[in-house]
């Protein structure tokens, strides 16, 4: 599944979702995870609603993104965008939040989480 992390660097989870310039995106499965792109969003001088979409449109097939913080009405528009939002609330290295999402992925997920890994292999009628 495509998950996404907003960082400066591509090493530590230290952006806050409405303030990020770019999104890191990686493939991530229960075996393998891999950098896929980084993704650039608009310009920091947009109208806040102008950011938040720019910012969901930029996650389009992400199951998931993580980000250092997210306020509530860009959250909504996450989850609205059936992405989940998981915020680390301090700065946290990318690849340590890989492996603990792959060892989670390896055991048994919570419901959303296996809802998100089928994200896209379920016909848009069955969803729901």
């Amino acid at each position: 599944m495509k998950v996404a992390f907003t960082s400066s660097t591509g090493e530590m989870i230290d952006q806050h979702f409405g303030m990020t310039e770019n999104f890191q995106i990686w493939e991530v499965g229960p075996d393998e995870a891999h950098f896929l792109e980084t993704v650039e969003v608009g310009t920091p001088d947009e109208d806040e609603e102008d950011k938040i979409a720019a910012r969901v449109a930029a996650l389009v097939g992400c199951a998931i993104v993580y980000t250092m913080q997210i306020g509530g009405p860009a959250a909504a528009k996450v989850v609205a965008s059936k992405i989940h939002p998981m915020k680390t609330g301090k700065e946290t290295n990318l690849l340590e939040v890989v492996e603990k999402l792959q060892e989670v992925l390896r055991g048994n997920p919570p419901p959303w989480l296996k809802k998100a890994m089928n994200k896209g292999n379920i016909p848009s009628f069955m969803e729901d």
